[in-house]
């Protein structure tokens, strides 16, 4: 099928937009990550500083030990909060290049499906079993895709509440364990 310059820059461009999307998408998961990884270690530094003064200030064991039991509990929890955030960003990351896959996938079955309406039109006679044909596989396909996309996102879920379920129970099991 012969395409026209003009439409083939439209596809150019088209694709352009999309891989600018996803570059920017990227970029913005980078830039969180960044920021993310920072703030951890200014706090794991400035946690570093104050935990070296307090064991300076250590006079006996016993202060020793209880001293272990406080700095072990908040970076327990702030390793968690960290893991939390990380994924977070990385599910965060992934739903946005999800949607604009799934549009993408949307606009390359809408013109297929225009593409073959053309078809149907200047087909020959007797050719209307084999267009319905490749219409049936393609809803098929996007049937299949739908089905794809739905497990993933179920076990996107399920990954989020098992992560959560973790976190709570170190966090829980660091405090259980400072008390006894």
């Amino acid at each position: 099928m012969y395409q026209a310059p003009e439409q083939l820059v439209a596809l150019n461009k088209a694709h352009l937009e999309v891989a600018a999307k996803f570059a920017g998408i990227a970029l913005e998961g980078a830039e969180r990550l960044f920021e993310l990884q920072l703030k951890a270690a200014k706090a794991a530094f400035t946690d570093t500083v104050e935990g070296a003064k307090a064991l300076a200030a250590v006079k006996d064991l016993q202060q020793l030990a209880a001293l272990k039991d406080n700095l072990a509990q908040p970076t327990i929890e702030k390793a968690t909060a960290y893991a939390r955030s990380v994924y977070d960003v990385a599910a965060t990351t992934q739903a946005e290049f999800g949607k604009i896959i799934e549009e993408q996938i949307a606009e390359f079955n809408k013109q297929t499906v225009a593409a073959l309406d053309k078809m149907v039109k200047t087909a020959p006679a007797g050719s209307e079993v084999g267009i319905a044909t490749l219409k049936s596989a393609i809803a098929a396909v996007n049937s299949g895709y739908d089905n794809l996309s739905k497990v993933a996102k179920q076990i996107s879920e399920v990954t989020q509440s098992n992560f959560e379920a973790v976190a709570k129970q170190a966090v829980n099991g660091g405090k259980k364990a400072k008390k006894a």
